[in-house]
């Protein structure tokens, strides 16, 4: 099972009601599956929907978040625990080393940035992580489309696909992540002896 789960989503709440739904239950199951929930820090949009469900469910939630921010968007979800950090650059960092397994929620341009930088990190076997993204309303489908033409351009390893999990249904999503099988990490670019 995959205890430690980092959470990328927008910071702003979408034209999409059922985004926020969907944010509200992926942090109600991380409570009541009793898993850590990580994230990018504030209390604003999905990142706040998301924290907030967790936290309210009993679950613990730690916030990276980077020292560029005010500190109203710092200190904006008082009951998580706070990890600061110099950079967008080190948030990521920090995240991918908590984590055992990655959940994009609907975001702008930093989601899509996440996402693609565990996804290349799987490909170099940098890490080994599982990735999930929760597909409401076919939002990400043209991003898994273009994953998919990577792979089909032979511009990206067909491996990537046996990290990324796609659901519309929270649940489900995390019982895909929970079924991962890292003992299978594909040596793309193995490293040098």
């Amino acid at each position: 099972m995959i205890n430690t789960l980092a959470v990328f989503c927008g910071s702003h709440l979408g034209r999409n009601p059922r985004f926020l739904t969907a944010a509200q239950q992926l942090g109600s199951a991380v409570a009541a599956q009793r898993r850590t929930l990580v994230y990018g820090g504030s209390n604003l949009g999905y990142m706040g929907a998301v924290s907030s469900a967790a936290l309210d469910g009993g679950a613990r939630v730690v916030s990276v978040i980077p020292t560029i921010f005010s500190d109203d968007v710092i200190n904006s979800q008082p009951r998580a625990e706070t990890v600061l950090v110099a950079s967008m650059q080190e948030r990521k960092s920090h995240m991918i080393a908590l984590c055992d397994a990655f959940v994009a929620l609907p975001g702008g341009i930093g989601t899509l940035d996440e996402v693609t930088e565990i996804l290349m990190s799987n490909q170099l076997a940098l890490c080994y992580k599982p990735v999930g993204i929760l597909n409401i309303d076919g939002y990400f489908d043209p991003f898994i489309q273009q994953l998919y033409n990577m792979i089909d351009e032979n511009l990206l390893s067909p491996d990537v696909r046996k990290t990324l999990f796609v659901d519309a249904d929270p649940l489900r999503l995390l019982a895909k992540l929970d079924a991962f099988c890292p003992d299978s990490q594909p040596r793309i670019f193995p490293r040098r002896r």
